[in-house]
Protein backbone atom coordinates (compact mmCIF):
# COMPACT_ATOMS: atom_id res chain seq x y z
CA UNK A 1 0.00 0.00 0.00
CA UNK A 2 1.53 3.30 -0.77
CA UNK A 3 1.31 6.44 1.21
CA UNK A 4 -1.57 8.18 -1.07
CA UNK A 5 -3.93 4.92 -0.78
CA UNK A 6 -3.64 4.67 2.91
CA UNK A 7 -4.51 8.78 2.84
CA UNK A 8 -7.26 7.94 0.91
CA UNK A 9 -8.44 5.37 2.87
CA UNK A 10 -8.64 7.16 6.71
CA UNK A 11 -9.77 10.23 4.79
CA UNK A 12 -12.97 8.80 3.52
CA UNK A 13 -13.32 7.23 7.44
CA UNK A 14 -12.82 10.69 8.60
CA UNK A 15 -15.48 12.08 6.19
CA UNK A 16 -17.90 9.17 7.11
CA UNK A 17 -17.52 9.92 10.54
CA UNK A 18 -18.08 13.49 10.85
CA UNK A 19 -21.42 12.42 9.20
CA UNK A 20 -22.11 10.15 11.56
CA UNK A 21 -21.64 12.73 13.91
CA UNK A 22 -23.30 15.30 12.47
CA UNK A 23 -26.48 12.89 12.53
CA UNK A 24 -25.96 12.18 16.09
CA UNK A 25 -25.63 15.70 16.78
CA UNK A 26 -29.22 16.39 15.04
CA UNK A 27 -30.69 13.77 16.97
CA UNK A 28 -29.70 14.88 20.31
CA UNK A 29 -30.67 18.31 19.63
CA UNK A 30 -34.28 17.22 18.57
CA UNK A 31 -35.00 14.40 20.70
CA UNK A 32 -37.93 16.34 22.27
CA UNK A 33 -39.06 18.41 19.22
CA UNK A 34 -42.91 17.78 18.62
CA UNK A 35 -42.73 19.61 14.80
CA UNK A 36 -40.77 19.06 11.77
CA UNK A 37 -41.06 20.11 8.33
CA UNK A 38 -43.18 16.23 7.48
CA UNK A 39 -46.03 17.92 10.08
CA UNK A 40 -45.05 15.26 13.11
CA UNK A 41 -41.97 14.92 15.18
CA UNK A 42 -38.41 14.26 14.55
CA UNK A 43 -37.58 11.08 13.24
CA UNK A 44 -33.64 10.05 14.27
CA UNK A 45 -31.94 9.66 11.25
CA UNK A 46 -28.45 7.02 11.12
CA UNK A 47 -26.00 7.02 8.39
CA UNK A 48 -25.50 3.70 6.64
CA UNK A 49 -22.13 2.98 5.54
CA UNK A 50 -20.96 0.44 2.86
CA UNK A 51 -17.41 -0.49 1.96
CA UNK A 52 -16.33 0.95 -1.59
CA UNK A 53 -13.33 -0.62 -3.73
CA UNK A 54 -10.36 1.88 -4.25
CA UNK A 55 -10.14 3.07 -7.90
CA UNK A 56 -6.56 3.53 -8.50
CA UNK A 57 -3.77 1.57 -10.16
CA UNK A 58 -2.14 0.47 -7.12
CA UNK A 59 -5.49 -0.78 -5.73
CA UNK A 60 -6.35 -2.59 -9.32
CA UNK A 61 -2.97 -4.66 -8.85
CA UNK A 62 -3.86 -5.71 -5.19
CA UNK A 63 -6.91 -6.89 -6.26
CA UNK A 64 -5.77 -9.08 -9.14
CA UNK A 65 -3.63 -10.41 -6.54
CA UNK A 66 -6.67 -11.40 -4.54
CA UNK A 67 -6.76 -9.05 -1.89
CA UNK A 68 -9.09 -5.76 -1.74
CA UNK A 69 -8.49 -2.35 0.03
CA UNK A 70 -12.01 -0.59 0.58
CA UNK A 71 -12.91 3.01 1.60
CA UNK A 72 -15.95 3.84 3.64
CA UNK A 73 -18.90 5.79 2.40
CA UNK A 74 -22.64 6.98 3.45
CA UNK A 75 -24.68 5.05 1.49
CA UNK A 76 -27.68 6.64 2.52
CA UNK A 77 -29.06 8.53 5.31
CA UNK A 78 -32.09 6.87 6.82
CA UNK A 79 -35.33 7.75 9.13
CA UNK A 80 -36.13 5.86 12.16
CA UNK A 81 -39.41 4.45 11.26
CA UNK A 82 -40.65 3.31 14.57
CA UNK A 83 -43.78 4.84 15.91
CA UNK A 84 -43.42 8.20 18.24
CA UNK A 85 -42.95 7.85 22.15
CA UNK A 86 -46.75 9.04 22.96
CA UNK A 87 -46.62 11.34 26.23
CA UNK A 88 -49.32 12.40 28.25
CA UNK A 89 -49.62 16.44 28.63
CA UNK A 90 -52.81 17.65 28.08
CA UNK A 91 -51.59 21.15 27.79
CA UNK A 92 -49.14 21.00 25.46
CA UNK A 93 -50.19 22.74 21.73
CA UNK A 94 -49.25 19.67 20.25
CA UNK A 95 -51.08 16.93 21.78
CA UNK A 96 -54.10 15.08 19.91
CA UNK A 97 -57.75 15.22 21.74
CA UNK A 98 -56.86 12.51 24.41
CA UNK A 99 -53.85 14.79 25.43
CA UNK A 100 -51.45 12.66 24.51
CA UNK A 101 -47.72 14.14 22.68
CA UNK A 102 -46.22 12.56 20.43
CA UNK A 103 -42.31 12.86 20.50
CA UNK A 104 -39.44 11.15 19.12
CA UNK A 105 -38.28 7.91 19.52
CA UNK A 106 -34.72 8.52 20.12
CA UNK A 107 -32.69 7.32 23.60
CA UNK A 108 -30.42 10.33 24.64
CA UNK A 109 -28.28 7.42 25.96
CA UNK A 110 -27.90 5.86 23.59
CA UNK A 111 -27.42 8.35 21.23
CA UNK A 112 -24.30 9.43 23.33
CA UNK A 113 -23.17 6.36 23.34
CA UNK A 114 -22.89 6.22 19.90
CA UNK A 115 -21.17 10.11 19.88
CA UNK A 116 -18.39 8.27 22.08
CA UNK A 117 -18.03 5.74 19.78
CA UNK A 118 -17.73 7.97 16.83
CA UNK A 119 -15.63 10.22 18.25
CA UNK A 120 -13.45 7.21 19.15
CA UNK A 121 -13.43 5.86 15.61
CA UNK A 122 -12.28 9.38 14.08
CA UNK A 123 -9.36 9.73 16.84
CA UNK A 124 -8.37 6.41 15.39
CA UNK A 125 -8.61 7.64 11.39
CA UNK A 126 -6.53 10.84 12.81
CA UNK A 127 -3.78 8.44 14.09
CA UNK A 128 -3.65 5.92 11.11
CA UNK A 129 -3.11 9.20 9.06
CA UNK A 130 -0.64 10.79 10.83
CA UNK A 131 1.38 7.16 10.51
CA UNK A 132 1.21 7.31 7.47
CA UNK A 133 2.22 10.35 7.07
CA UNK A 134 5.36 9.99 9.45
CA UNK A 135 6.37 6.50 7.78
CA UNK A 136 6.21 8.45 3.92
CA UNK A 137 8.66 11.43 6.30
CA UNK A 138 10.93 8.79 7.62
CA UNK A 139 11.11 6.97 4.36
CA UNK A 140 12.17 10.89 2.86
CA UNK A 141 14.66 11.21 5.38
CA UNK A 142 16.38 7.63 4.26
CA UNK A 143 17.21 9.01 0.83
CA UNK A 144 19.58 11.63 2.51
Amino acid sequence: MDFFTAMDISASALTAERTRMNLISGNLANANSTRSADGGPYKKKSAVMTATPLTDSFNSALNKAGKGLDTVKISEISEDSSPPKMQYDPTHPDANPQGYVALPNINVLEEMADMITASRVYEANVTAAQASKNMALKTLELGK
